[in-house]
């Protein structure tokens, strides 16, 4: 017997993120509401209090505590994107499978879409003896400087 796969329909908007939190019965307070609304306008990854700063800065007071609280369950549900670094967790608004370009100039975190050539898919299979089923790829640089710079 096959089991059948559940297809998760992927997060591409803030409306995609609250769908997702009400199909999963997670209440979506006003907190949750905030830090959804800021990840998907700011399309950045930011750190927990880059997230505090900005929300209180914008006059939507929100404790520590919960924001904590709040990314931890949205991250745990892929909602959100959590990425660990030595330096801590960066939060994003895109949770299925992507590729990252990591400058090294900024430390910025910028989200692409790789897709590889299923030769190279082929190849990895054979080498390995796994069949790939997703990928994601780290891509580190330096930012090109322009001709006017």
């Amino acid at each position: 017997m096959q089991k059948e796969a559940i297809v998760i329909k992927p997060i591409r908007s803030l409306e995609d993120a609250v769908d997702r939190c009400q199909n999963l019965g997670m209440r979506l307070s006003r907190q949750r509401r905030f830090i959804l609304e800021l990840l998907w306008q700011a399309k950045e990854h930011l750190s927990a209090r880059e997230i505090y700063d900005r929300l209180n800065q914008q006059g939507k007071e929100i404790g520590h505590t919960s924001v904590y609280q709040n990314l931890e369950a949205l991250s745990s549900q892929n909602i959100i994107e959590c990425i660990e670094r030595s330096d801590g967790r960066l939060y994003g608004n895109i949770s299925d499978s992507h590729s990252h370009v990591n400058c090294l100039d900024t430390n910025q975190i910028l989200d692409v879409e790789v897709k590889l050539p299923a030769e190279l898919l082929q190849q990895i299979e054979q080498q390995t003896g796994v069949k790939i089923t997703d990928y994601n790829i780290n891509f580190y640089g330096y930012r090109q400087k322009q001709d006017n710079e």
